[in-house]
Parts: C-alpha cells; structure tokens; sequence
C-alpha cells in the first residue's frame, strides 16, 4: 500500500455482547475533539478512486445512484457503504475506506436519495431510519452476485440507520457482518450535543447544505401540506430539533421530530441485532453525549461494540500534522470482515 497507510491495526478477536477498548491513539497534537473531527478532512491527503456510477430506478419513480469502485483481482465479496448526513462517494472517510477494503472486496457507495450531486424526482428525501431504500440495493446485489457474502459499512448517519436495518433483517439477514461508525445512536441526545458550543459550527454547516438542497427542491414541486415551513422559512430551521419538527418528520410520515427520534434511534434496535455488528465510538465525539453509550445490556450477543477515549466524528487519524493518516477506521473494518469470513463454516 502507499506510505500513506498503515499496517493492520488489529491482532485480537473482536469480543461480541460487551463494551471493549478501541485499539486508537491520537497523535499528541491531535487529542482535541474538534482536531480529530475536521483537520483529517481538510489537511489530510485522500485517494482518488475511480468510481463508476450506475442508476437504479425505483418503484415510485424516483432513483438511488450507486458509485462502484475497481474489483479487486481477487475478491473476498461485497462491501456497500453508507454516508452520513450530506456525505457522499466524495466524502474524505468513504475514499479512505474504499481504497482500503478495495483491495480484496468489490465495494459500492450508495447514496441517498438526492446526495449524488442530482436532485432526486420526488418530495421524499433521506434520514437515519430510511431502510427501504438500503433494503431495495441489498436485495439487487443479492441477485446480481448470489455466491458472493455482502457486507456494509455505515459512517454516523448511514450507520445509524444500519443499526435499525440489521434489527429489522433479524435472522433472515442477507448481510454477513457490519461495521458502524461514529452513529448518533440517541437522535435526540445528538440533536441537542450538537445545538451546543463549538459543535454548533457543524450543525450550521450541515444545516446550510439541507436548507440549500431543499429550497431548491421547493422550486419545482409542490411542498404544500407535506412540511410545515414555507420556502422563505426554511433559512429559520436553525437547528437539527426545528428542521426535523418541520420537515425530516412530516415529509416521512412522523408526528413530530420526537417521534422521528424515538422510532429511529439505532440504540433501540442494538439488542436485536443477530448478524456479527462492530460499532465504533469516540467518547469524545462532538456530536453525541453519553447518552448515546449503550450499557453492556443493550448489545446482542452479536454486536460489539468499541469505544476510544479520542477520535472525535468519523476522525481517529494518526500521523503527524504534515502527514496524516485517515485510514485507521477502514482497517478495523478490514480486519473485522476478514476475521468475520474466516469464521464462516
């Protein structure tokens, strides 16, 4: 691999059904939370891939846009990755993680629905319990590659929703193993970690993005009576709690954001998980609080999940400042599938 990898990171087996250490250690000048959460996506140097794209069309008219990467010579399966909020096949942690497992997995980003750079056809748009959309991708590539184990990886949004996805799969899952990172797994605790201090800075960021691709929507198709703001209110949706209450939940079918947090909060789903599930955390990620750490109870005998006292949201990079590394997390995820296959009768 290029210097800018690592080796592996992991020598032990994963430890299911318990809370356990994350083999991470930021690099001295990068402990802060706020370091590891935005200098590897702003200063790190990411691979070029060379994505293919592919449009599936879906029941209600709308589509699903997939970025495949180059199959590995050899291939062990199928990884499909899920991004999180406003992420896409461009996003610095889903080239990492792409450049990594492409060495010995075929690997396919899904994107929800209107993250590709395309508008998508309808008012429906994407948030973190949507599953039918995943469910459709997975049941294709079922048919497509009948002989080949799939696998996902999902980053804070789209892990969160591949909590709830593999609970709903129960024993009937067509997924061989998981990995989830960095997901906000109390939405509401989430929603008010991030309205609070220096976090407010990504609630802004992300906030401008939903509001933008929104408004833009509102221009040629009817809103009326399926969100609770007009397009020149939109911009008053300062935080993820008003955006959820007014759009996120009536555009899909919830009561209110509560409701929305409530129903779709992957903490509820952990314990029915029964398909191998590594979820990784930092404590000190600025998006969450601890109420979003599961107690030891909560995880099915087939979950594991790993916690680091650094790493902030989707960071966990080493190196130094001049060189930094952001391929830690996709080689857990490596190990992890690797150790995964070979437990497999």
């Amino acid at each position: 691999m290029p210097e800018l990898y690592s080796a592996s990171v992991t020598s032990h087996q994963t430890t299911f059904g318990h809370i356990t250490p994350f083999a991470f250690t930021a690099p001295w000048w990068a402990k802060n939370r706020h370091v590891q959460t935005i200098y590897g996506r702003y200063f790190g140097e990411h691979p070029t891939i060379a994505f293919e794209s592919e449009r599936v069309e879906l029941d209600d008219g709308d589509f699903i846009d997939l970025a495949w990467a180059p199959k590995p010579t050899e291939c062990q399966g199928l990884v499909i990755l899920f991004h999180g909020l406003e992420g896409s096949k461009d996003s610095h942690y889903i080239k990492h993680a792409v450049h990594v497992l492409s060495q010995q997995y075929h690997c396919v980003v899904m994107h929800f629905r209107g993250c590709s750079g395309v508008a998508n056809r309808t008012s429906r748009a994407y948030h973190s319990g949507e599953t039918s959309d995943p469910k459709v991708i997975i049941q294709l590539l079922q048919l497509r590659y009948p002989d080949q184990p799939i696998y996902a990886l999902g980053f804070s949004l789209g892990g969160n929703m591949l909590c709830k996805l593999n609970a709903e799969y129960a024993d009937q899952n067509p997924l061989s193993g998981s990995v989830v990172v960095s997901a906000p797994l109390r939405l509401d605790a989430c929603a008010q970690a991030i309205n609070q201090g220096f976090a407010k800075v990504y609630e802004r960021r992300l906030l401008r993005s939903m509001q933008a691709n929104l408004k833009q929507k509102m221009q040629t198709m009817d809103y009326m009576e399926k969100v609770r703001v007009e397009a020149h209110e939109v911009e008053q949706l300062t935080s993820f709690e008003l955006f959820d209450e007014n759009v996120t939940a009536p555009l899909h079918g919830f009561a209110g954001a509560q409701d929305y947090y409530a129903k779709c909060s992957g903490l509820r789903f952990l314990h029915a998980i029964e398909k191998p599930t590594l979820v990784i955390h930092a404590q000190d990620d600025p998006f969450m609080n601890a109420d979003v750490i599961p107690k030891a109870h909560q995880l099915s005998a087939s979950v594991a999940y790993e916690m680091s006292q650094n790493g902030g949201h989707v960071g966990f990079f080493t190196g130094p400042p001049w060189r930094v590394k952001c391929d830690h997390l996709a080689l857990r995820a490596l190990d992890f599938f690797t150790e995964i296959g070979e437990k497999k009768p």
